[in-house]
């Protein structure tokens, strides 16, 4: 008889998860709380002049997942994407124009040295940052735990001092000269959480979220939305005869005796299974199970978020005033890493709502202009640094004119903008359940990263096991490595729970 796996929490891993089990040979019933799949990965809709339009709830973009889970799960054949090649484009206070970064290490060193006085060693710093990215892939292709010994083994002590055990300002003062390099990369530090740069295994944090595959390192787009994975996975998996059920409040979970009870359409079903995967926030499934002693654990983590993102609706394509229309923008509010930092811990005071950092501006209505999709409204998604976790967006208007109006200074034709919506820290924690709101779960600090990103009691040998239930794993997207719409811990997950169950 097949193994029966339940698995809780149809976001990315859940559903990349029940992919891989399922061509396993596993039976696998996938349960989901909301009336859809995709977690963060969906859509939402809008009504502008009496017609419907989509745009991207959570996630916009496309970039840290692996090519060969692209490609195995077959999401590769469904799905068309775009990745722009033009420079990314930074823009800092007072610039006249834009500073380009270049793919290319000796452009990019050339163009650094010209606009920003970098005087460091540039093409170094990509060289190593790329054996560090290799070594991670390499890790995530034989889902094999991650161990500090490994990263010594393969990158030698120096790389692994700077780039995993590291603190990112030490990694950063390695390299570069110049605050405006500086700062600019320092921004990945403290994507998701106020992470200063100054801790523990902060510099990790770097490479990782340039370890995705698919268009290597760099983010993409996907035709029709990024919720196209979602709905193609939801397909992928129905035609491998994966149960999925949506809608569903569960009711209980009795782990002595491997059965779940939940309701569906106003009716109570019980099944049994052999093993049960959280495809969750840990809290949440810490609250299922009903141990006080994990909820006591994840609780005393500190993963808060000050990220947020802000939808911009426009009834015209848009026109920047530089660069192409693909490109993607970095605005910074901020002249140093000193500013930088402050900004980054002043969103955790009681008394900011909003402390300007940088933001990153995904170019959505005009990459799907470039995949033939033409749909009526332009439309950009700003992520952003730095807000208060206390309030929801439609709280604070004047902070939502404010982040507005900065993105509207780069736009030839501001007027027409027609909508927008921010969400903030509170509103991610609210409608995607993100822990403490944390937009990418990567506030990976000293006892938050790379071997200690487990939930296992054991995790030097089962690191997805859900404390020390021999039958309970977990994979959603706080655990390693991370969040934004990778599926990776989810594919890790799954193949740890085959070679398991395949050794007894």
């Amino acid at each position: 008889m097949n193994k029966k796996v339940v698995i809780i929490g149809a976001g990315i891993n859940g559903l990349i998860a029940a992919n891989y089990l399922s061509r396993a040979g596993f039976e696998v019933h996938l349960i989901e709380k909301k009336n859809n799949v995709g977690g963060a990965c969906v859509s939402e809709s809008i009504t502008l002049n009496e017609s419907s339009h989509q745009y991207a709830l959570g996630a916009s973009v496309l970039g840290l997942m692996q090519r060969f889970i692209f490609e195995e799960t077959g999401l590769s054949k469904y799905l068309e994407t775009f990745v722009p090649m033009e420079p990314k484009l930074v823009y800092f206070p007072e610039d006249n124009e834009p500073t380009k970064i270049y793919r290319n290490p000796e452009e990019l060193d050339q163009e650094l040295s010209k606009k920003w006085n970098e005087k460091g060693n540039v093409k170094k710093f990509r060289s190593d940052e790329l054996k560090v990215i290799q070594f991670l892939q390499q890790g995530y292709r034989a889902a094999k735990n991650p161990t500090i010994e490994d990263a010594v083994h393969c990158l030698g002590n120096e790389l692994t001092d700077l780039w995993i055990q590291g603190d990112a300002k030490s990694l950063l003062d390695y390299y570069f000269t110049s605050e405006k390099t500086k700062t600019y990369m320092a921004m990945t530090v403290s994507e998701s959480g106020p992470v200063s740069l100054k801790e523990p295994y902060s510099a990790f944090t770097l490479p990782m979220m340039d370890s995705g595959s698919i268009f290597e390192g760099y983010y993409g787009f996907v035709r029709g939305g990024i919720w196209r994975v979602s709905e193609a996975l939801y397909d992928i998996n129905s035609k491998l005869g994966v149960k999925i059920s949506t809608s569903v409040e569960i009711l209980t979970i009795d782990t002595n005796n491997n059965q779940l009870s939940y309701i569906k359409d106003h009716s109570e079903c019980n099944i049994e299974y052999d093993y049960l995967l959280f495809g969750t926030d840990p809290l949440t499934a810490a609250k299922l199970i009903e141990d006080n002693v994990l909820i006591d654990s994840i609780e005393s983590q500190d993963l808060k978020g000050t990220s947020g993102k802000l939808n911009m609706m426009f009834s015209n394509p848009i026109k920047w005033k530089s660069g192409p229309d693909t490109s993607f923008r970095f605005i910074f509010s901020v002249k140093d890493t000193k500013e930088f930092e402050n900004a980054t811990l002043e969103a955790i005071s009681d008394d900011i709502d909003y402390a300007p950092g940088f933001m990153q501006i995904y170019c959505e209505g005009a990459a799907m202009r470039h995949l033939g999709s033409n749909d009526q409204y332009d439309r950009l998604a700003i992520f952003l640094k730095n807000i208060s976790f206390d309030k929801e967006g439609d709280k604070i208007p004047k902070i939502e004119g404010q982040i507005k109006n900065k993105v509207l200074e780069y736009i030839e034709n501001p007027e027409d903008c027609i909508w927008s919506r921010l969400l903030t820290p509170m509103d991610l924690k609210n409608i995607f359940y993100f822990p403490q709101g944390n937009i990418d779960h990567t506030a990976l600090t000293n006892g938050q990263s790379y071997f200690d990103r487990t939930y296992s009691s054991q995790p030097d040998t089962n690191f997805y096991q859900l404390s020390d239930y021999e039958n309970l794993y977990i994979c959603g997207a706080s655990t390693y490595p991370c969040g934004s719409i990778a599926g990776t811990p989810g594919y890790m997950c799954s193949q740890q729970l085959i070679r398991n169950t395949n050794r007894k």
